[in-house]
């Protein structure tokens, strides 16, 4: 950015500080007349540079005003060797800054005391140590009216605490360790104010696999249990939302981690294990979830929600790598279609959709273009990427048209890095701090036109950075120079004329961050899985069961989250992968041995295997002879039949086939879906084939015309014996009966006309009322009384 962006239109008059600096100087006239007498004081002191490390632990107010009293407590601690004597903790009030130039360098050089300047409060106001120990910290508080630190006009000054003494080495009071930090100074309220939004992003990263449970509440699967970490007390999601309350804030929510917490709150999932299986996840995080999802109802209730893409896809990659594999975009166009309706099922509130974030606010042409593909018309970049070059005198709005109606909304880059790195110790989160406020009032004092500036910090600050995020915001409420105003209201704010609308070109795009891209091997990897799953869904009748569950896991595919996760997110991608092959693999041909047949006709069955949990169908088994000269199926070379099967069944399709010669012909079964995909793996399986001749026939009809014959002549014979032995008893006798029990009629005694008209009556062999079948073979051995069909 120009230089000349970063000097104040307001700041005090050059006169004024000329003679401020000039007091200064004066009264420290007597202190360099008495070091120039010592020729050993400029080495001695350049020596002993960063002997004592100062600490400031924190500083009230943060941005004081008229009446206040201004608090700073701390440690300092001896990292030399030698004791130091005659130690004192004081406070200096530096010059002012009056550009935003000057504050980094004084933040560049927060903790070097040469060229330590301002003016001493005084001794009234510091804090004495008898002798500080090498390797000891001891704690100092001092408290001081504002109006004793001679402040002058409203802006940013340089603020140091010190610690001064003497070691043995050096035997003269001199600075041993400094701690330089900013102290905003508004007194009163700003004739104009900076309109502030400040983003509050709620996004994690990927934690939930593509698989469900068979049965009918789908449980699903987490890669871990990180996710219940961070929702506990004290974990980073819940200290996000816990001071998000209270905060004049617009959240950014990625859909995914509601979905995720909402999955936890219905307390039935499993955790992914290193061998592949599953365990119950416990039971007491259900709890965990449900009260952060009640605290994040109750939080963003009347303000403002931007809901991300599901699983924030990362648009650069995209863009970089992902455009040319056919499908990707179409990927982003689905995970903003389903955020709007994930957020609102969750929290009971409307989202925007309308902004897309590209990673660190980084744009290209090429970003823009994928960024604005699903629909989002307002791109959140960042004034490092979009840099000024029209000269501009302070720093312009966030707003920008840049064609196409797009608008980029410019992130103040100063800003938006100021809680960056570690901030788990007291005093770097106390100095980023007051870094922001002071960046935040000197970019007010810059002039007296009003302007929307856009904060938008790091996707995922830990919990210290959440920390300092939230107190500097305080102060920044119930300061007197800045004014909150919801994202969507920065962007439709009035442009500045001179601000650039340029995006930059694809060269200027940070090679660290495209070092970290998902590379095209990701998005071909998405694409195959997408064809396997579209090729899977057809023969499904309800395809919701699996389409959602995959649909969202490869939106999670392409998250920004796996930015230096390279080899997790393979492995997240295979697992996906291989779970939908594992799916496809449960609908199946069953394999077949050689099959024989004898006969010119005969029927081929093959058996079709369902294990999933619901039926299948729109499936088309086809049944193909490789030698249709011998063997032919339906008539012709391959036939065709439709296949249902139910879910946890198997079902046999029979085919008829005909044979023209005998040998052995090698026959496919093959499932296709119903467009004329193949489905699954072919299963071959060979035909024996004996045809029968006519020489055989014959025989086998003179055999069977031989029984017949045999047959009827033992017929004839038995019925002329039967006549011959009626005439023998006389007329009269037959068919009496003796009337005794038991005594069944003879079958001799039958009339003849009984016996022509009852055929095989006059077998002895062949009694008209049998025994019951009382043989054990017969018997029903599950003791029921049913006849077992043997």
């Amino acid at each position: 950015m120009a230089e000349a962006a970063d000097f104040q239109g307001t700041s005090a008059s050059p006169a004024r500080r000329w003679l401020r600096r000039a007091g200064t100087l004066l009264a420290g006239a007597p202190l360099l007349a008495g070091l120039l007498q010592l020729p050993a004081a400029g080495p001695a002191q350049a020596a002993s540079s960063g002997t004592v490390s100062v600490s400031l632990d924190s500083l009230s107010p943060s941005a004081p005003t008229d009446g206040d009293t201004l608090t700073v407590s701390g440690t300092v601690t001896n990292n030399g060797k030698q004791a130091v004597t005659d130690a004192h903790v004081g406070l200096r009030v530096g010059p002012e800054l009056t550009s935003r130039s000057e504050i980094d360098s004084v933040a560049r050089h927060s903790d070097e005391p040469q060229g330590s300047s301002g003016t001493d409060v005084g001794d009234k106001y510091e804090e004495k140590f008898d002798k500080l120990a090498p390797g000891v910290a001891e704690h100092f508080t001092i408290s001081v009216p504002v109006d004793k630190l001679d402040l002058g006009d409203d802006g940013v000054y340089e603020f140091d605490v010190t610690l001064s003494g003497q070691t043995s080495a050096q035997a003269w009071d001199q600075v041993l360790g400094i701690q330089r930090t900013f102290l905003p100074w508004q007194s009163s309220e700003a004739d104009t104010k900076t309109k502030t939004s400040f983003l509050w992003p709620l996004i994690s990263t990927v934690h939930m696999t593509a698989k469900t449970g068979a049965g009918e509440s789908q449980t699903p699967e987490f890669l871990d249990d990180e996710l219940a970490k961070e929702l506990a007390p004290g974990g980073r999601l819940a200290q996000m939302v816990d001071l998000g309350k209270d905060l004049d804030v617009t959240w950014v929510i990625d859909p995914d981690l509601l979905a995720s917490v909402d999955a936890m709150a219905a307390g039935n999932y499993r955790l992914q294990g290193a061998d592949g299986t599953s365990t119950p996840g416990p039971r007491e995080h259900q709890a965990v979830a449900k009260q952060w999802l009640a605290a994040l109802q109750k939080a963003v209730a009347g303000k403002e929600v931007v809901a991300l893409p599901f699983a924030d896809p990362d648009l650069a990659s995209l863009a970089h790598n992902g455009t040319s594999v056919t499908g990707s975009l179409s990927h982003l166009k689905d995970a903003t279609d389903v955020a709007a309706i994930t957020v609102k099922t969750v929290l009971h509130v409307t989202p925007s959709t309308d902004f897309a974030w590209p990673v660190d606010g980084a744009v290209d042409p090429s970003i823009m273009k994928v960024a604005t593909s699903a629909g989002a018309d307002r791109v959140i970049a960042r004034s490092d990427s979009l840099q000024e070059t029209g000269g501009l005198p302070y720093t312009p709005s966030a707003a920008r048209p840049v064609g196409g109606g797009t608008t980029a909304v410019v992130a103040d880059a100063r800003l938006s890095q100021a809680f960056e790195g570690d901030l788990t110790k007291a005093g770097a989160a106390t100095l980023a701090v007051q870094r922001f406020l002071a960046q935040s009032l000197a970019l007010n004092t810059q002039t007296d036109k009003q302007r929307s500036i856009v904060v938008a910090p790091q996707r995922m600050p830990t919990a210290s950075q959440a920390q300092a995020m939230a107190a500097a915001l305080k102060a920044l409420q119930g300061g007197t120079w800045s004014q909150f105003q919801d994202l969507s209201a920065a962007a439709k704010d009035k442009p500045d004329p001179g601000a650039t609308t340029r995006i930059p070109s694809a060269s200027a795009y940070p090679s660290s961050l495209r070092r970290q891209e998902l590379p095209r091997a990701a998005f071909d990897q998405i694409a195959r899985t997408q064809d396997k799953l579209d090729n899977f869904r057809v023969i499904l009748s309800d395809q919701s069961r699996v389409v959602t569950p995959f649909g969202r896991a490869i939106n999670r595919e392409m998250s920004t989250s796996w930015r230096g996760l390279r080899g997790e997110a393979v492995s997240y991608r295979d697992g996906v992968e291989a779970w939908i092959d594992d799916l496809t693999e449960q609908v199946k041909l069953i394999d077949k041995s050689e099959t024989k047949l004898s006969g010119r006709s005969a029927t081929i069955p093959v058996t079709v295997q369902n294990n999933l949990v619901q039926p299948v169908g729109h499936l088309v088994l086809r049944l193909t002879s490789t030698m249709p000269t011998r063997l032919k199926i339906g008539g012709k070379a391959y036939d065709e039949q439709p296949v249902e099967v139910s879910g946890g069944h198997s079902q046999s399709v029979k085919f008829t086939t005909s044979a023209n010669a005998n040998g052995r012909v090698t026959v496919l079964a093959q499932l296709y879906t119903e467009d004329g995909q193949p489905y699954g793996d072919a299963v071959s399986f060979d035909v024996k084939v004996t045809e029968v001749t006519p020489t055989v026939m014959l025989v086998i009809g003179g055999g069977v015309l031989l029984l017949v014959l045999a047959g009827f002549r033992m017929y004839t014979q038995r019925k002329r014996a039967a006549a011959r032995q009626a005439d023998e008893d006389g007329p009269g006798t037959a068919g009496e009966d003796t009337g005794e029990p038991g005594n069944p009629q003879a079958p001799g005694d039958r009339l003849p006309e009984e016996s022509d008209s009852t055929p095989g009556a006059d077998d002895p062999e062949q009694p008209s009322d049998p025994a019951p079948d009382t043989a054990p073979e017969s018997a029903d051995p599950s003791g029921t009384g049913e006849r077992v069909d043997r």
